[in-house]
């Protein structure tokens, strides 16, 4: 899994084996959908208290996983920080916590714009 930010969007690019057990494919969002942007420093523990999630999921591990309303995609490893945005785009996807090295550059470019 990588992050990457450009001038027009945000990609999360998983590799294939994250997009069959993980039931998600990569997410790109324009950067003109992203509301907020926010570093978690426990995203674990977050991930675990937003209720039901459906794809791979090893608790306090590793997840790749979205919530049953398909409102929010965990992309996940322990010991690292995280990377949350709120997106504004039409349909389902509204959050997005991904866990990155760079969380904080990226939250930092994502929130100057």
């Amino acid at each position: 899994m990588r992050v990457v930010l450009t001038d027009e969007r945000i990609e999360v690019r998983l590799a294939l084996w994250e997009k069959i057990l993980g039931l998600l494919g990569n997410i790109r969002v324009a950067r003109d959908e992203v509301v907020g942007a926010r570093v978690v420093e426990d995203p674990m523990a977050e991930a675990m208290g937003a209720g039901i999630k459906v794809g791979l999921r090893l608790p306090w591990v590793y997840f790749v996983a979205r919530t049953l309303h398909l409102d929010e995609a965990f992309i996940l490893r322990r010991g690292l920080p995280g990377l949350s945005f709120e997106l504004t785009a039409p349909g389902r996807l509204r959050r997005v916590l991904v866990s990155t090295p760079e969380a904080k550059q990226i939250a930092r470019a994502l929130q100057r714009r």
